[in-house]
């Protein structure tokens, strides 16, 4: 076919490779996405219906990408043309493969034949806040107190159950130790309700489908008869109600290609497990497997940085990448003196570039880092947006604690007295009792202080902190604001600095609003995956921070840290800049880290002086 010589060689054999088991294991920056829709296109070509073909990703954002890149190839081919122009053409954009997330495809099935389970056609999905809302009357009918057990702990609990497939009843025969067994008896009630308000969680969708195609071989047998080859994409990041499901549907025709890398396997704290990539081969012992290995995004000593980082995992295999490319600048590492210089490091190397603001990311391992960053680059009038997530200063952890220490300020504040009271009325009226105590004294504490002493008396962080990662990270940011507050001497200039770099943030909107596109993207590292920009920083490579403190006494999380840097660097296409500080103020106290290991890891030859 014309539109395969877009390919290379590897990228045709694993395309050409219709039937049968398939694994192909794409390496970052190799064009996955790319095979995946070629395969699609392909397929199509050969007179497969598009209606037998399913293709799954893990977000709309993939989901709509792969849909929008097949669509092209379809129409702009000659032979699409040919059989567009014959009355008896068998493609129609109303005929076209099902393109979508696990989920969506899960929510159309269910409404369709849920009825076997006693699911209605127009059954409701429950979203997080639905849940919680569940769950908070579920306690209270059961008299199980809120303040013991967080409501989103239990819902994570429960997630995690229905990931794994484990029922009710399941649950309940494992079930050791109190918040475990207030989950099991949570988790029972919470599925009898949503049966009897006919409605699924976001979880239900995997989990029912699954068990629907168990029990029943007659729509087992509709579904896996009808999509005669199905293309999963990101198989390392598959959980093990994805896993089934996916053997499921290949059942009837054994056509299935997977396609992953177990080195960008960086999401196990949303219940992915990258062994079921490793498992492939032993599942399916007579699988073809493809190694996608030739990178088109980065520099040969981009990929070489890459490569010595990722070597140091043993529990998967690792792809040798290698590029055409040049082989570009080396690695350039900054010593900082503390997190303000490395912030200043970075403005004045985006500043003395000359180069578009749309061309610069700045990595960071977690959602707190991006304070010190955000605030220089305010101050040098830089324009910058934070990709999937929120400025520092209107987090709503942020606010909340803000509108606590407001209120110490100015006890007539009626918004932050409204904010406040929100967060509930033990809370508040425990703060009520702080501020009483402090009215006794002549001065108040200082601010960093005040927050811990908020921070005490509301119990506020055991209500962010639901034992998740973003949970995590709540916890991380209110501690960050303590390194804000550590400047200062007294709450009425800490409140005034804050309300100045608030004010700073305002007129910027504007320019997030337009979706304008030279700007600074700030982000997680996690939330950078998938994405490509010319040049990256990197921040924060100091042990305990990068790898997490959460992974250092535990093998598999350390190689999963090493993952994730692998996957930071991979981002960059011309340059990366890795950054540590010798001295680092984070969550309000000021700590001297080792360098991070995988800056050690890193040859002296591939390492540029600053």
């Amino acid at each position: 076919m014309d539109f395969l010589k877009d390919l290379d060689p590897a990228q045709v054999e694993a395309v050409k490779q219709t039937d049968g088991l398939v694994l192909i294991l794409a390496g970052a920056g190799s064009g996955k996405t790319r095979v995946l829709t070629y395969k699609i296109a392909y397929l199509i070509s050969k007179n497969v219906k598009p209606e037998n073909i399913l293709a799954v990703t893990f977000t709309n954002k993939a989901a709509n990408e792969m849909r929008e890149r097949v669509r092209k190839l379809i129409v702009n081919s000659k032979w699409s043309i040919e059989k567009e122009s014959s009355p008896h053409s068998r493609f129609t954009i109303h005929n076209f493969p099902f393109v979508g997330t696990f989920h969506a495809f899960c929510a159309k099935l269910l409404r369709i034949d849920g009825k076997f389970l006693g699911i209605p056609s127009g059954y409701l999905i429950y979203d997080d806040d639905d849940s919680l809302s569940l769950i908070k009357r579920i306690m209270k009918d059961a008299n199980i107190s809120v303040k013991n057990f967080r409501l989103s702990s239990i819902l994570s609990a429960i997630s995690s159950a229905k990931s794994e497939l484990v029922t009710p009843v399941d649950y309940k025969q494992f079930a050791r130790g109190p918040f475990a067994e207030t989950v099991s008896q949570v988790y029972e009630i919470y599925q009898k309700e949503l049966k009897e308000t006919n409605a699924c969680d976001f979880d239900d969708l995997l989990m029912q489908t699954v068990k629907l195609l168990e029990i029943y071989p007659s729509v087992l047998e509709k579904y896996s008869s009808r999509f005669k080859y199905v293309l999963v994409d990101e198989y390392q990041d598959v959980n093990t109600a994805q896993y089934v499901l996916t053997k499921q549907l290949a059942s009837s025709w054994g056509n299935l290609t997977v396609v992953g890398d177990a080195s960008q396997a960086i999401y196990s704290f949303r219940g992915a497990d990258f062994r079921n990539i490793l498992n492939f081969e032993r599942d399916f012992p007579n699988a073809r497997v493809f190694n996608l290995e030739q990178n088109y995004r980065s520099t040969g000593n981009i990929l070489s940085v890459a490569n010595a980082i990722i070597t140091h995992n043993s529990s998967h295999p690792i792809l040798k990448l290698w590029t055409s490319n040049p082989l570009g600048e080396k690695v350039s590492i900054y010593n900082a003196a503390n997190e303000i210089d490395e912030a200043n490091f970075i403005v004045d190397r985006i500043i003395s570039s000359k180069r578009p603001y749309g061309s610069f990311a700045v990595l960071y391992r977690t959602n707190a880092q991006s304070r010190t960053v955000e605030e220089a680059l305010l101050h040098a009038n830089i324009p910058y947006r934070l990709y999937g997530g929120v400025r520092f200063y209107e987090r709503k952890e942020i606010k909340d604690m803000l509108a606590y220490l407001k209120l110490i300020a100015s006890p007539k504040d009626k918004i932050s007295k409204n904010r406040a009271e929100k967060l509930g009325k033990r809370r508040f009226d425990a703060f009520g009792n702080l501020v009483s105590k402090l009215a006794l004294r002549k001065k108040l504490p200082k601010p960093i202080d005040l927050i811990e002493k908020v921070l005490e008396a509301c119990d506020y962080l055991t209500l962010i902190d639901d034992g998740t990662e973003q949970g995590l990270q709540r916890v991380e940011n209110v501690k960050e604001l303590k390194s804000v507050a550590s400047d200062f001497e007294n709450l009425s200039t800490f409140l005034e600095n804050v309300a100045l770099m608030e004010g700073m943030i305002a007129p910027d909107k504007s320019y997030e609003e337009k979706n304008e596109t030279d700007c600074i993207t700030l982000m997680t590292i996690h939330a950078a995956k998938g994405l490509e920009f010319d040049y990256i920083f990197v921040i924060g490579m100091e042990e305990g921070l990068f790898p997490h403190s959460r992974s250092m006494l535990d093998a598999s999380q350390l190689e999963e840290e090493r993952r994730l840097a692998y996957v930071a660097v991979t981002r960059a296409k011309q340059k990366i800049y890795l950054t540590y500080a010798t001295n680092r103020l984070y969550f309000g106290t000021t700590s001297a880290n080792l360098v991070s290991r995988f800056i050690v890891d890193i040859p002296e030859e591939l390492i540029s002086p600053i």
